[in-house]
């Protein structure tokens, strides 16, 4: 199985949607757990690394200013 490749800033889309109900979560911090803000209501939350891997479909808008079409 590919791993999944994500860095710092960008907005990936997630397997289930925020209360809000958007699924597109911003990555703000990275380390052994994931921090991210939901781009809808700006809520953040922390997300052990193993489990955001499971959940995160893809990248929509890379840090750079891209996509990432995988």
């Amino acid at each position: 199985m590919e791993r999944k490749v994500f860095q710092l800033g960008d907005v990936v889309q997630m397997k289930k949607s925020h209360p809000c109900g958007t699924n597109e979560m911003e990555i703000i911090r990275m380390g052994m757990d994931i921090r991210v803000k939901c781009t809808g209501c700006q809520h953040s939350v922390l997300i052990p690394r193993a489990k955001f891997e499971k959940n995160m479909k893809k990248v929509l808008r890379s840090a750079e200013g891209g996509t990432n079409n995988n």
